[in-house]
């Protein structure tokens, strides 16, 4: 019947009566995808120079006790 049909959705509550519901509504609205992406790229970047500069310092096998070799090192960092 008609009136059972509506009446079984006046109970169903909406975004307007349920404030759990609008909240997220507004935070899928107010979603900006790209700042999240910059972050991770600038992250990601961040990460392949550690990795980057541990690599060439494992490769380097430097004299630590040389104060000189240090100073070079500390200058090209």
């Amino acid at each position: 019947c008609g009136s059972c049909i509506s009446s079984q959705f006046s109970s169903i509550p909406t975004a307007s009566t349920n404030p759990k519901a609008a909240l997220k509504s507004k935070i899928v609205a107010e979603f900006r995808p790209q700042s999240l992406i910059d972050e991770l790229l600038l992250y990601k970047r961040s990460e392949d120079q550690i990795e980057l500069k541990e690599k060439q310092l494992s490769t380097m096998r430097v004299d630590v006790c040389s104060t000189e070799t240090l100073k070079c090192l500390k200058g090209k960092a």
